[in-house]
């Protein structure tokens, strides 16, 4: 089933997990929205400058932020209201995963990149 993904943090650097997700959940069908302020594309797909700029529903948001990050705009992730965020290593919070779940978004601590690499997406 295709989805629309937040890459929120997707990065231009070919090395970063970030920018390797925005490519392979390409190539697995989705429709990949990169959150990047900095960059106007990461990977060839166009960026949106802000979570608030996403006016579309989304169904998963995948983080690649440090917590501290992601918290200026946690308000405006649960107004996106996806279904699921998944929280990639090293961007956990248990803090903020609550206030999700408290708004009715399911909460994953994975790596996409594994999640879809074993059919687990």
């Amino acid at each position: 089933m295709s989805e629309t993904v937040l890459v929120l943090g997707a990065s231009p650097k070919p090395e970063r997990y970030s920018f390797k997700a925005v490519q392979l959940l390409s190539e697995y069908g989705h429709k990949v929205l990169p959150v990047n302020p900095y960059h106007a594309e990461v990977g060839g797909v166009n960026c949106v400058a802000a979570i608030a700029a996403v006016s579309e529903k989304v169904d998963t948001v995948t983080v690649y932020v440090r917590a501290e990050l992601l918290k200026n705009d946690l308000d405006q992730l649960i107004r996106l209201a996806p279904r699921r965020v998944i929280f990639n290593p090293g961007t956990e919070s248990d803090e903020m995963a609550e206030q999700l779940e408290q708004a009715g978004i399911a909460v994953e601590e994975a790596c996409t990149l594994v999640l879809l690499r074993t059919g687990q997406y």
